[in-house]
């Protein structure tokens, strides 16, 4: 149990010996009973807890000690904060970090390998997807040979993008192809017309935000570990109240984990229109429905697989701190940077 996710309002989380204790008051009609539940710190590797939920110092002192980071996400899915362990003595790297930030040369190095990697692994989704798809769904043709062609050229044109606002552009039209084929993916009752975040429109957009929320705290996480600042950004711009240079390290892992988890979720019919309400004026995922949510997650980023890139067996969740033990190489080297790929 590498992830433990406690989304429950009015969940107490206490200490006991060498676990935690999460209590869990009834949460359904008919139910009047509390529901313990242990949860061995030796197996633990990050906590993902609602607003909702509240743990004792002597817990929240034990994780730390453990260097277990806990993240807090609210009814919405927005990343609210977290805690984490104290930070690693890197103060060498963090320097070389901040005058690495400063270097367009840099920037344009590391964003165009990131953009380059984000749309193969698009493109390989889409690919993969649809030759499952083809004999049973009439949607796919023509748009995805369509799609997959104007996503080629975009991939070439980001080869030989010379500044970051061109790389944007790109990015973007190698987006709006792959989006319109990644559409006709999904289950005809969930329709899906253009990518909407705040707030969600539907419920195929709430799936992503949650999802790339996920994404967003363990890449933030990582980068804390190795010494980093999250919040200095490449492609994404440095600005207060986000973590850009992990917005940036998570791009090639959105279609890899985020928007093939969503596919997954509604053709397998894991989710269905009850997961789902609207709170101000968008679409959220309910309770239940993060659990499920984030229970596949977790399946999806522990499953081992043999990458071809690294020629060895690992997870997605390694790979992902591997962006950032790359991405702190790369302040000496930023040739050798390389982002990941699907196979």
């Amino acid at each position: 149990m590498p992830t433990a996710s406690i989304q429950s309002p009015g969940t107490r989380i206490s200490l006991e010996s060498e676990r935690l204790v999460a209590v869990i008051p009834p949460q359904d009609v008919g139910q009047t009973r509390e529901t313990r539940r242990d949860i061995p710190l030796r197996d633990l590797e990050r906590m993902v807890m609602g607003e909702g939920v509240s743990v004792t110092s002597p817990a929240l002192m034990e994780m730390l000690r453990r260097h277990i980071p806990i993240s807090f996400i609210d009814a919405r899915g927005r990343f609210l904060g977290s805690f984490q362990p104290a930070a690693p003595d890197h103060g060498a790297a963090r320097l070389r970090h901040f005058q690495r930030s400063l270097e367009p040369a840099f920037a344009m190095t590391l964003a165009r390998e990131l953009i380059a990697a984000k749309v193969h692994n698009q493109r390989r989704l889409v690919q993969r997807v649809a030759a499952n798809r083809r004999a049973e769904d009439r949607r796919v043709e023509p748009i995805v040979p369509a799609s997959l062609a104007a996503m080629d050229q975009c991939a070439a044109s980001i080869t030989r993008a010379d500044a970051i606002e061109t790389l944007r552009g790109h990015e973007g039209m190698a987006a709006a192809r792959y989006f319109a084929a990644w559409a006709t993916l999904l289950s005809e009752e969930f329709p899906f017309q253009r990518r909407s975040t705040r707030p969600p429109l539907n419920p195929v957009n709430a799936v992503l935000s949650f999802s790339s929320t996920l994404i967003y705290t363990e890449m933030h996480t990582f980068l804390h570990a190795h010494g980093l600042d999250a919040a200095l950004g490449l492609l994404h711009t440095t600005e207060n109240g986000r973590w850009a240079l992990a917005l940036d390290l998570m791009e090639p892992f959105r279609p890899v984990i985020a928007e093939a988890l969503t596919l997954d979720l509604f053709s397998h019919k894991m989710l269905n229109a009850t997961h789902f309400e609207p709170q101000k004026g968008g679409i959220y995922l309910t309770r239940e429905g993060r659990n499920k949510l984030i229970l596949q997650y977790e399946k999806r980023m522990e499953r081992q697989f043999l990458c071809e890139q690294i020629a060895h067996r690992t997870t997605l969740r390694q790979q992902l701190e591997n962006h950032a033990i790359r991405f702190k190489a790369a302040l000496d080297d930023p040739d050798a940077f390389i982002a990941f790929r699907m196979n």
